[in-house]
């Protein structure tokens, strides 16, 4: 028998992983943005605090047309809403080379309380052969079409 002691606290950060760097392998997306809260801000590792805002209200659309087929085995994503209590549903769904369907990955609502419940955190471990476009669909709110969604992170490996 192997046995191993492991500790009854959570690790404080996350395992390094090696991220891929989405700007360099891919074509973003995006059904709209605020200037000051461009997408890149999700999406690249070292931008700690800053997040993507829709500048539209309801349903929003972050897809990723990569240039060449990806072998995904991890997604990250991170949501943040220290302002309001409200209720979204995100989709992810990936699409592999040569198909006109996507197919969906995750489909998952959460309820964000401020100031108690205000962070989001999905981590999926995925095998993934060969990925051409991911997308990510979010209501950020299910019953308030006006409402904005906000990403803090996106992450790939």
């Amino acid at each position: 028998m192997r046995k191993t002691i492991a500790s009854s606290s959570a690790p404080s950060e996350m395992p390094l992983r090696a991220w891929l760097d989405v700007e360099q392998l891919a074509a973003v997306e995006v059904t709209s943005e605020e200037a000051a809260h461009p997408i890149e801000a999700a999406l690249r590792a070292e931008n700690h605090h800053r997040e993507w805002r829709a500048s539209e209200g309801g349903m929003q659309t972050i897809r990723l047309r990569f240039d060449t087929p990806q072998c995904l085995h991890f997604i990250r994503l991170v949501f943040d809403e220290p302002e309001r209590a409200r209720t979204h549903e995100f989709v992810l769904r990936w699409q592999a080379p040569n198909e006109s369907i996507s197919r969906d990955l995750v489909r998952q609502q959460y309820t964000f309380s401020p100031p108690t419940t205000t962070r989001e955190v999905e981590q999926y471990t995925v095998a993934l052969d060969a990925v051409s476009v991911l997308e990510l669909q979010i209501v950020p709110d299910i019953s308030d079409r006006d409402a904005k969604a906000r990403l803090s992170e996106w992450r790939l490996a």
